[in-house]
């Protein structure tokens, strides 16, 4: 399977799709029709340089999907909006408007931020504290905060995938994995071809934040100090570094395939199973709009040979 370079997300009712510095929203509105927003997210060259610093890419790439991601989910979610609320911004100054809705974002963002790691990091910390009252062994306490960690991150996206709406979501996801499988396959991209292909992806976001929780286990092994408050910030900066080598492990995952790489993928593709769902073809045709907003994926096929 060819590497196409094009990732995605899923939204409320739609697909985000990314190709280098374009990105495109594709949402199947209220009235089934298709809304596809076209946007350029380029960065200076002084900026792209650090791109090219392994780790450190990671940790950009990082910080732009969350901040990119957070966008999209908004911008698919303004098209559900209550028809009084889109009166009640008929009023509003665009300015002003633009700069709420970003500075919603940015509350969001980082009350996201905070949220996950209370969650996932804090709590599983003070979870194998209070175990180590009777576990004297430093790596042991390690590996059963590592465990923890794991056992609420899956319990949680499992929890979640119970709702109405987040079980959309996935579905949606699938279809935003099975149009990216379709083209990296050589296959034409159309609703048929698109349904026959598989949803689970090598690249994809929920394999991501596996391979951090994962990895997260062997780095906070080997934080020694004594105080309680020290470990935890130490934790919490290290996240940046931990992220960085995640990407640098999706990234070889997702343009090489032997079989190493196969066995270190396989937690998170059993994962999806859990944050794909097979989508119905009005939500495949949505994930096809995003694709060819963003990717001519005929003429790159061409050029693989396909």
């Amino acid at each position: 399977m060819a590497y196409s370079g094009v990732g995605g997300q899923a939204v409320m009712e739609g697909v985000m799709m990314k190709n280098k510095d374009i990105y495109a929203i594709a949402v199947r509105k209220p009235d089934q029709t298709i809304d596809v927003t076209t946007e350029h997210y380029g960065t200076s060259k002084q900026y792209k340089i650090f791109r090219k610093v392994p780790i450190v890419r990671g940790v950009i790439s990082f910080v732009d999907s969350l901040y990119l991601g957070m966008h999209s989910l908004m911008h698919s979610a303004s098209f559900w909006e209550e028809e009084d609320e889109n009166e009640k911004k008929k009023d509003i100054d665009p300015k002003k408007e633009k700069a709420q809705e970003k500075a919603v974002m940015t509350g969001t963002i980082i009350f996201s931020i905070v949220a996950a790691f209370a969650i996932f990091f804090a709590l599983p910390y003070y979870l194998s504290v209070f175990v180590g009252r009777w576990v004297f062994n430093p790596w042991l306490i390690a590996s059963i905060e590592g465990v923890l960690r794991m056992v609420i991150f899956i319990g949680y996206v499992a929890l979640i995938s119970l709702t109405k709406d987040i079980r959309r979501v996935y579905m949606y996801h699938g279809a935003e994995h099975k149009c990216i499988n379709c083209i990296e396959s050589g296959l034409p991209l159309d609703v048929d071809n698109v349904r026959k292909s598989t949803r689970f992806h090598k690249r994809c976001g929920t394999s991501f934040l596996l391979v951090v929780m994962i990895i997260s286990i062997v780095v906070f092994m080997f934080i020694r100090v004594d105080s309680r408050v020290l470990r935890l910030v130490f934790r919490l900066l290290l996240i940046p570094v931990i992220a960085g080598i995640s990407y640098e492990f999706i990234r070889l995952a997702g343009r090489y395939d032997n079989l190493l790489i196969r066995i270190l993928s396989q937690p998170g593709l059993w994962l999806q199973r859990i944050t794909t769902k097979e989508p119905d073809d009005e939500m495949i045709e949505v994930g096809i709009a995003s694709v060819e907003a963003v990717f001519d994926w005929k003429k790159w096929q061409e050029e693989q040979g396909a």
